[in-house]
């Protein structure tokens, strides 16, 4: 099992980085979440990991926190989530608004995440309310963020967004309508965010 990579970034992009360790470059699935915290491309980066094994796939998943990893982990054990929807699960919210939503039993916040339906989010509550205590809040890992101008910011969200389902079309608009409304200082989770409520 591969518990943590501990290496230099040399490729990131809003829902995959590489990092090398002693000359092997790892490809790491990340959310959103993380994404935001990754410092610049050529620094030293710690990313927590969870190696997931399939019949004809080996997927190695990465986290900026604990608590990222094990909300990941957590939101497997309801039926009919797997890994990739868990990670869409990560980047459509962050863990506290996660918490939150699930503590409020707000199924209409959770169905707003991209690929979760009312059905899925109200299975979501209904196995996960009672265990999001279970998750430790208080280990926050900064990573260090590099600051992007609105062209790089608007390449990545396009990016996230078809990484997430959407047409490329489809991600153009709704990143640019998101621009608009939040300004350039927004970063790419936030526009992400903002552009996946949009298409609600």
């Amino acid at each position: 099992m591969i518990t943590f990579l501990k290496g230099t970034l040399t490729d990131a992009l809003p829902t995959q980085v590489v990092v090398e360790v002693n000359g092997i470059g790892y490809e790491v699935l990340i959310p959103l979440s993380s994404f935001e915290k990754l410092p610049a491309l050529g620094q030293a980066v710690t990313l927590k990991t969870q190696l997931v094994v399939r019949e004809d796939s080996q997927t190695l998943y990465g986290f900026a926190t604990d608590d990222e990893r094990g909300l990941f982990k957590m939101i497997q054990n309801v039926t009919g989530i797997g890994p990739r929807l868990a990670l869409n699960v990560l980047s459509g919210m962050d863990v506290a608004s996660f918490k939150l939503a699930l503590g409020t039993g707000d199924v209409k916040r959770l169905s707003s995440i991209n690929g979760i339906g009312k059905k899925t989010a109200e299975r979501m509550v209904l196995e996960l309310k009672d265990k999001v205590g279970s998750v430790d809040s208080d280990l926050p890992t900064a990573l260090g963020q590099a600051p992007a101008g609105s062209g790089r910011n608007i390449t990545d969200t396009v990016a996230a967004l078809e990484a997430l389902g959407s047409k490329p079309a489809e991600a153009q608009k709704a990143a640019k309508a998101a621009l608009a409304m939040l300004g350039p200082q927004a970063a790419v989770e936030e526009l992400v965010r903002a552009a996946l409520k949009g298409g609600k």
